[in-house]
C-alpha cells in the first residue's frame, strides 16, 4: 500500500509538472490593439467593444491628464492601457513607439482626426471651411492630424504590427474624401484630408504587403456621437451599430483585400 501510494503521488507529480511546461509552452494568443484618439466618440466605442472581447487595448489620448472616459474604462475592464499620444506631435508619437517597443499590436487603429475647428454650426456651415473665408492655419493643423498623424503612426509603429499575429493597420477616413462622385461645397479641408489620407492608406498598403500587413480605410457613417447626437438626417447610425460593423469587417480582413475603401456595413466604397 505504501509503495502504491509513493508511486501515486510520483506520478502525480511528474503528470503536473507536464502540465506546467505545455502551458508554459503555448504561444500567448491574446490580442492588442491600438486606437488613436480614443476618449471620445468612434475611437472611445472601438475602445469599449474591443475591451468587451477580451482583447487588451492601447487606448490613446493628447489630454495632459487620462480622460474620465478612459479612467472608467480602465477601472471597468483591467486590459484597458490608457496611454498620451498627440498624433499631430512628431516627437510624442516617437516616444510612445519607445515605450511600446516589443509588444505586439495586431490591429493598429488610426481614428484621432478633426472634422473642424472651432463651434460646431452642423455639417457644411463652417466658414473656415467654405470658399472665399478659407482659414490657412486650420488646413496646417488638419493635415498634421488627419494626414500626417496617421502616416507617422503606421510608420512607428510598424516593428509592433508586423510581429503580431493579424497584422493589420486601419485609418477612419470619411466619404467626404471621395473624389469619383459629384460632392455638396464647403467642407475643404476635411475633404481634402480625407482623400489625401485614402490615398496614403493605399500606397502604404502596396508596401507593407509584402510583410503580411493588411491595410484598409473605413466610412464609418454619420455616426451619432457627441456633436453630432443632436443631428437627425437620413443614414444617421449609432456608436454600437457603426463601431461592431466595422470590427466585424476587420476581423476578416487579409492581404488578399489589402488596400479597400470599406463601409462599415461591410460593402466596399467608390473613392
Amino acid at each position: 500500500m505504501n509503495i502504491f501510494l509513493k508511486t501515486g503521488h510520483k506520478l502525480l507529480v511528474t503528470v503536473a509538472a507536464i502540465i506546467v511546461l505545455a502551458i508554459a509552452m503555448t504561444p500567448v494568443t491574446a490580442e492588442t490593439v491600438l486606437i488613436t484618439g480614443s476618449n471620445s466618440g468612434i475611437g472611445l466605442e472601438f475602445a469599449k467593444q474591443y475591451a468587451a472581447k477580451g482583447w487588451t487595448v492601447i487606448a490613446t489620448h493628447r489630454r495632459e491628464q487620462t480622460p474620465e472616459t478612459l479612467q472608467a474604462l480602465a477601472e471597468q475592464y483591467k486590459n484597458v492601457r490608457p496611454e498620451r499620444l498627440d498624433v499631430s506631435n512628431l516627437a510624442d508619437v516617437d516616444a510612445l513607439a519607445a515605450k511600446l517597443k516589443g509588444t505586439p499590436i495586431d490591429v493598429l487603429i488610426n481614428n484621432a482626426g478633426i472634422a473642424e475647428i472651432g463651434e460646431f454650426k452642423g455639417i457644411g456651415n463652417n466658414v473656415d471651411q467654405a470658399f472665399g473665408t478659407l482659414n490657412y492655419e486650420h488646413f496646417e493643423t488638419m493635415m498634421a492630424v488627419n494626414v500626417r498623424g496617421p502616416i507617422k503612426v503606421a510608420e512607428a509603429f510598424y516593428e509592433n504590427v508586423k510581429a503580431s499575429q493579424q497584422k493589420k493597420i486601419i485609418a477612419i477616413s470619411s466619404a467626404s474624401g471621395i473624389v469619383s462622385t459629384p460632392q455638396r461645397g464647403g467642407m475643404y479641408w476635411y475633404g481634402m484630408n480625407k482623400a489625401a489620407l485614402n490615398k496614403l492608406m493605399v500606397t502604404l498598403a502596396a508596401d507593407v504587403k509584402k510583410d503580411g500587413v493588411s491595410v484598409a480605410m473605413f466610412h464609418p457613417g454619420g455616426v451619432r456621437v457627441e456633436k453630432f447626437a443632436e443631428l437627425d438626417f437620413p443614414g444617421m447610425v449609432e456608436p454600437k451599430d457603426s463601431i461592431g460593423g466595422m470590427i466585424k469587417v476587420i476581423d476578416g480582413l487579409t492581404v488578399e483585400t489589402t488596400g479597400r475603401f470599406w463601409s462599415h456595413t461591410g460593402g466596399t466604397m467608390p473613392w
